[in-house]
This record gives structure tokens, sequence and C-alpha cells, in this order.
């Protein structure tokens, strides 16, 4: 896959302060990517630097096979950006906006229809923005960093003020854009929503990349242990006393309820032992480490080794 975006060694300071330090990531086409941390951990920072709002103090930025930096306008116009915080004339209709926009990406104005559509706003696009919901202006912001195809977007908390059902319509976007080769970085602290929707996940911590890889990878490398939670039948309590004897440290849930912190070396045994024909047991969920663990995992390592 072709490299859209390459951060090399890169280091940002503002005087004493230190937003990002020595950060390299290669992002690639048609990948969709996560980057994570805490407030001002400098993933905002990481995004204005793609973007060419500011220069490195040390290191270099690529994008697109140019510096951002440089003002190039054939890459930024392959660029899509959506600020955490959306800003709008509120005067201006949503379509009027669009058009505002597109004018200035040298985008034809026919495509702005279709986009108020695909973010839901059709029926709202000859309204003020300032009559428009938070989450309907957000929606705007998603339409605008849509204009014109472009082959990197870079969203910076993109699902705030949305509700659920707009949420799920987000990631479908989103997934349409990484089937037709985009590639997407997300900055968000909605960890949970982001299982299972991004191939990699960058973890940025004090301006440090502290991790990075996709989820499997994080788990493989954190060792950390997968839940493995058992209903049991309505067998005689001795029997279930019995099987839990045999087959290791179960947690009692509740009256019917089992579960287990099962490391990597036992997890296949207890799984098998929960599924034999004399377990009492009924059903089995297995759970493993979420992002939200492994975020701290890491976190937690990153401290240690300061």
């Amino acid at each position: 896959m072709a490299e859209r975006v390459e951060v090399s060694d890169v280091s940002k300071s503002y005087g004493k302060v230190h937003a990002v330090t020595n950060v390299s990531c290669v992002f690639r086409e048609g990948e969709t990517i996560a980057l994570v941390g805490h407030n001002g951990a400098g993933k905002t920072t990481l995004i204005k630097l793609m973007l060419g709002l500011i220069r490195p103090t040390s290191g270099t930025v690529r994008v697109l096979g140019e510096d951002p930096s440089a003002g190039q306008f054939e890459a930024r116009q392959r660029l899509g950006y959506l600020p955490e915080n959306v800003s709008f004339n509120m005067a201006l209709t949503g379509r009027e906006t669009l058009a505002f926009y597109a004018r200035l990406k040298r985008v034809p104005l026919d495509s702005i229809d279709a986009l108020l559509e695909r973010v839901g706003l059709g029926h709202a696009a000859d309204r003020r923005v300032g009559t428009y919901s938070k989450g309907m202006r957000q929606r705007l912001g998603l339409a605008q960093a849509l204009l014109g195809r472009p082959r990197v977007l870079l969203l910076d908390e993109p699902t705030t003020g949305l509700d659920p059902a707009l949420r799920r319509s987000f990631y479908e976007i989103v997934a349409e854009l990484r089937a037709d080769g985009a590639t997407v970085v997300l900055s968000s602290h909605a960890l949970t929503e982001l299982e299972g929707k991004a191939d990699r996940v960058v973890i940025i911590n004090r301006g440090a990349k502290i991790a990075d890889g996709t989820i499997e990878e994080l788990r493989s490398i954190a060792n950390l242990p997968t839940r493995i939670r058992v209903r049991l039948s309505d067998a005689a309590d001795s029997s279930v006393n019995d099987w839990i004897g045999r087959t290791g440290a179960w947690k009692r849930v509740n009256g019917h309820m089992l579960e287990i912190d099962a490391g990597p070396g036992e997890k296949i045994s207890l799984l098998r032992s929960a599924a034999s024909p004399d377990a009492p047991v009924t059903d089995l969920d297995v759970v493993p480490p979420t992002l939200d663990e492994l975020y701290a995992h890491f976190l937690g390592a990153g401290e240690a080794g300061r």
C-alpha cells in the first residue's frame, strides 16, 4: 500500500514546552488509524503538523509526498480536516457554507447537495447555521471535510455531539472512504466506539508515541488476561462445585454465572474444559482485553519507564 503520511523523528516545542517529542509513524492508503491519548498528549499538535498549520522544530512530515507546511495547493486540495470544535458563520445557510468551502477548495458546486444528503442535512440545507444543533454543525463540518474526495482525512473528535444513530452513520461513511482507498486518522477519547473500526491504534502520551499497532498486536504485546464468563446449568451444587474445583479459580458473579481472567497460556485449556460434555455450562463468553484496558496498560508502562 502507498504511504500517504510519513512522520519522521518529529518534535515540536513551544519554548520550554515539548508538545511532540521524536515521533515517527507511517499511515498508508486504505488505513483507518485511531490516534488516542488524553488531553494535552500531543494529538492535535500532530494533526496540525500533518496539515502544515505549524512547522516541526525538528524532523520531517510528508503528506501525499509533499511537505504540508510548504503550502502546495495540489496536496492540500486532497486533504480533509474536521477540527474538534467546528465554527461557522451563523448567518449563512448550510448550503451557502458548503459552497464557500467548495470555492476555496476549487471543488465543483454541483457536489454540495449530495454531500449534505450524505451527512443527513439535506432537509436543513437552506436553514441558517445559527438554527443548527451542535450535532448538525458537526455533520456540516464532516461534509466540509469530505469536499473534493480527499485522500487523507484528519478527524479530531469527529463524533462529538452525535447521537448513537448518527455515530453509526458516521462510521459507515468512514468505512466507505476506507474502501475507496482514503487514509483516515481518527483522534478520539471514545475508545470503546473505535474498537473494530480502526485498523491501527497509535497511543500518544506526553508528546511521545508509546504504542503503535493493530489491536491484536497490542494485545499480544501487553499480554493481558482474557476474561472468560460461563453460565451454569441447573445441575446440583455438588456437581458444580466439583467442576469448579477441578478447572481453576473461577469467581462466582451470581448464582448462575462464573468468570475467570485467563492468562495467554491457560486460555485454551479453560475453554476446552468449559466446552466439554460433562461441564455444567450452558453458555460462555470470551472477552479479550478492550482498547480501554490496553490504553491504561501502555499508559502505565510508559509512566513507569520515566
